[in-house]
């Protein structure tokens, strides 16, 4: 069996055996980092593929220089499993975003107006999280730009900015599902 830096280099010259080798050597303890940070199985195995893909895909970037391949792995498994973290929080917010727009009580809740509702919620989840942060802050706190800021701590240019851009993906992702549905008008404040 050869060493870690034979591995390394024989990974950086892209053998796929290489790889398997690794993950053979490696695989359980990327795995097992995973699932303490996840607490899920099910995520962590996911989070182990993803390491993995992820150290094929930048095998150019390990330097045994600087540390070893266990050292290297697992520090591409704890930040795909801290992107897993944050991408679970952000989907419990849009669920949370999507509940709490309650219909007013002399409109019907309708098929429609449920999937405007989701459409708004799913473009909110695509956006960046200082994007999303700043229309939160504005259409949900009905804060002003100079209390984003604030709040924020970002400069005003750059609130706007987070708005007007994240306004525009919303209308942009409005109008084509607009378009597909035919019923609804233009323009996502209606459903914010």
């Amino acid at each position: 069996m050869s060493s870690d830096d034979e591995l390394a280099e024989r990974l950086r010259d892209g053998d796929e055996k290489a790889l398997r080798a690794a993950y053979d050597r490696h695989g359980a303890a990327v795995l097992y980092l995973a699932q303490r940070l996840l607490g899920n199985r099910a995520d962590a195995e996911d989070v182990t593929q993803v390491t993995f893909v992820a150290a094929w895909t930048g095998r150019d970037s390990y330097d045994p220089q600087r540390g070893t391949m266990l050292g290297w792995l697992l520090g591409i498994a704890r930040r795909k499993a801290v992107d897993r973290m944050r991408s679970a929080a952000r989907e419990n917010r849009v669920e949370d975003i999507v509940r709490a727009q309650v219909a007013p009580p002399d409109e019907r809740e309708t098929p429609e107006r449920i999937v405007d509702r989701l459409v708004v919620a799913d473009e909110l989840n695509r956006l960046s999280d200082e994007q999303r942060r700043t229309l939160e802050l504005a259409f949900f706190d009905d804060l002003s730009h100079t209390q984003i800021a604030a709040v924020t701590g970002l400069p005003i240019g750059t609130v706007k900015s987070h708005i007007r851009r994240g306004m525009a993906n919303l209308r942009r992702r409005w109008e084509v599902d607009g378009a597909a549905f035919g019923s609804r008008s233009a323009g996502p404040t209606r459903a914010l």
